[in-house]
């Protein structure tokens, strides 16, 4: 199973993923039948690699506007073809390949508290699914390939998150778009709060990712991502990757609370912080339903301007040392100072070298030269395909063979228009 961070050019990369596997197949074929598969075959082949492959791509444009800045595509066409991708997965039927990871971690990052992340996440969730039906498709076809994807960090409100998370989405999915019971069940992804992490006292930032990712699993979380400690700095280093397996890994084969699968349920303070967040979260439903909903609260930088000042908020509490961080802001060592720890820690700094980065730009270069008489043409029937209101996703699927991302980009500039914030 591979999961893909990518967001703008999503459904181009994911074109590619999906050629990627067809191709393996085919070179297996090839390996074991000392030839090349017939046009049969090669259908064969391609049906059951799509039918078979797994993995997630995060093609969240929403989350993007308000909480990132990967935007490339206008927002209207980025909808479009994220709609477009999700159609060809119901047409061919990729069911084990999720067509969207709805984020909330981002969200986080960028400052918001734990509420306005959840909420901003599972609104903009909800608006995938009236987007996605205003297009044509049924509910229980696409809501299967959803999945969320969410922050873990030090609040209290995290311990309960996920149980808000799932009430939340069942009862609307059930009561409001009549979907069936896998459409109804929120499936997401937790990773330990990056923002969390500290470059002083770097040792101390494997305790707090703990702490979170036993928060996260008493909340059943479906899968976890516990960062390493050095990631405050630099890439992680294999020594503190295996560090950060070692938190989960610790956790659910030696811990023995966590042999029970939901340890919190029923405790008066887990309940009553569950009933508490629900209703903080549904009065931003409120908020973002008098502004016009998702899209219309974007087109005012409603969330963007709310995760900004909360951002801030928490910057002067941890500045001002009254939101007590150790190591950071309280018990700090005698006579250290952030630009003196970091370089005390010993940890490398991980770059790309000129020979890596060089030999990408070659490789790209001879992928060009070597399709130069064919990418043009791929390029024109791409645009024609958007432009006539075909499914853009489906000509992609044979676009990424002659064209590189930046082609395709500048390709479909033309046609769906680049991305402009709101100011």
């Amino acid at each position: 199973s591979v999961s893909m961070t990518i967001n703008g050019p999503a459904p181009i990369i994911t074109a590619m993923f999906f050629n990627a596997a067809i191709d393996q197949q085919i070179s297996r074929f090839r390996d074991e039948h000392g030839r090349m598969p017939g046009e049969s075959e090669l259908m064969d082949i391609r049906s059951t690699v799509l039918s078979t492959v797994r993995g997630t791509v995060q093609a969240d444009i929403l989350k993007e506007d308000q909480g990132q800045n990967s935007c490339i595509f206008s927002t209207d066409f980025a909808l479009r073809m994220m709609k477009d991708m999700q159609e060809f997965f119901i047409d061919n039927n990729v069911n084990n390949f999720y067509s969207i990871s709805i984020s909330g971690y981002h969200i986080a990052e960028a400052g918001a508290f734990p509420i306005t992340q959840l909420a901003f996440t599972l609104a903009n969730g909800f608006t995938y699914v009236e987007y996605y039906r205003s297009r044509g498709l049924d509910v229980d076809d696409f809501a299967k390939n959803f999945s969320f994807f969410f922050s873990s960090g030090m609040e209290p409100e995290y311990s309960v998150i996920l149980r808000v998370a799932r009430r939340i989405w069942a009862i609307g999915m059930r009561d409001v778009y009549k979907a069936g019971e896998r459409a109804q069940k929120l499936k997401c992804h937790v990773q330990t709060s990056g923002r969390s992490l500290h470059s002083m006292e770097i040792d101390f930032n494997d305790i707090r990712t703990t702490l979170q990712a036993f928060m996260a699993l008493s909340d059943r979380c479906n899968s976890l991502h516990t960062n390493a400690y050095d990631e405050a700095i630099t890439t992680p280093t294999e020594e503190s990757v295996r560090r950060a397996v070692a938190i989960q890994l610790i956790l659910n084969r030696e811990f023995g609370l966590l042999k029970n699968e939901n340890p919190n349920q029923g405790s008066f303070m887990i309940e009553w912080l569950t009933d508490a967040v629900e209703e903080a979260v549904l009065e931003e439903f409120e908020k973002l339903s008098d502004r016009g909903g998702v899209l219309g609260a974007m087109e005012a930088q409603y969330q963007r301007s709310k995760i900004q000042e909360e951002s801030l908020y928490y910057e002067r509490l941890k500045h001002s040392g009254e939101y007590p961080i150790v190591g950071v802001n309280t018990f700090e060592r005698p006579g250290s100072d952030v630009g003196e720890d970091v370089e005390g820690t010993g940890i490398p700094i991980t770059r790309a070298t000129v020979q890596e980065k060089m030999q990408q730009l070659e490789n790209l270069k001879a992928f060009k030269t070597r399709n130069k008489n064919r990418a043009p043409e791929a390029l024109k029937r791409l645009q024609d395909v958007a432009v006539s209101g075909g499914n853009i996703f489906e000509e992609l699927m044979e676009t990424v063979k002659v064209a590189s991302l930046g082609q395709i980009t500048s390709a479909l500039y033309d046609i769906g228009g680049k991305y402009r914030r709101n100011i």
